[in-house]
């Protein structure tokens, strides 16, 4: 049992920050598994419903009032851990879909489209997600909440939200048998034109996407 586990059995099983606790140590811990590689097939169905679900504890501590933790200033945590390598694993296993087209502030007018992956999204999450962790299994509970919703507002959970649709495109143009055009090339260190924004320049083909990802066998 992880010291975060630990930590929550001593606890009431219905406070707030055990099951906010508890939300995050899943994410992280399905995120890894996926990571691995070992099952390619359904890695796009179960991240969706992991970043689903971990959208729902943001929501949660987005909708509770502000977190005052209890110093004024945060304690060291020590050399953050590294997340490298299960970014490289996650932008292999999902070469196929990784970059996709995000907004960073849908209020903000004329405000272009610029490329983004969906493991460079994930790594930056579960970086934040760790942080507060850090604090959690150290028995700093209002730290780790603070953080948590700190890092909700500004950055996690606008990162997760893209990531989300981005899944979801991915697999509602597989079950709607709609073509996934690609995006020829493009890489996160390029501007989108017009023309790549209508994902207009590739033929990859839903089936050639589905087939990999285990979801029906290409015709």
């Amino acid at each position: 049992m992880s010291d975060a586990k630990l930590y929550a059995t001593a606890q009431d099983p219905d406070d707030f920050a055990v099951q906010i606790a508890d939300q995050v140590e899943s994410f992280l811990v399905a995120t890894a598994e996926v990571a691995k590689g070992d099952e390619p097939g359904v890695a796009v169905p179960f991240l969706l419903l992991e970043v689903s679900q971990l959208l729902l504890a943001g929501g949660r501590l987005g909708a509770h009032e502000d977190i005052v933790p209890d110093e004024r200033y945060e304690p060291d945590l020590g050399p953050e851990a590294d997340v490298d390598e299960l970014r490289e694993n996650l932008a292999r296993l999902l070469e196929p879909i990784d970059v996709y087209s995000e907004v960073f502030d849908p209020y903000e007018p004329r405000k272009s489209r610029v490329p983004a992956r969906i493991s460079d999204d994930l790594a930056d999450v579960i970086a934040d997600l760790r942080h507060g962790m850090a604090h959690y299994r150290a028995g700093r509970v209002t730290e780790a909440l603070w953080w948590w919703q700190f890092s909700y507002f500004s950055n996690w959970g606008s990162t997760a939200s893209a990531t989300l649709r981005a899944l979801h495109s991915v697999l509602a143009h597989i079950r709607l048998d709609q073509p996934l055009e690609e995006l020829d090339g493009l890489d996160t260190d390029q501007g989108m034109g017009d023309e790549t924004l209508e994902f207009e320049a590739g033929q990859v083909m839903v089936e050639e996407i589905a087939e990999p990802l285990g979801l029906r066998s290409a015709k």
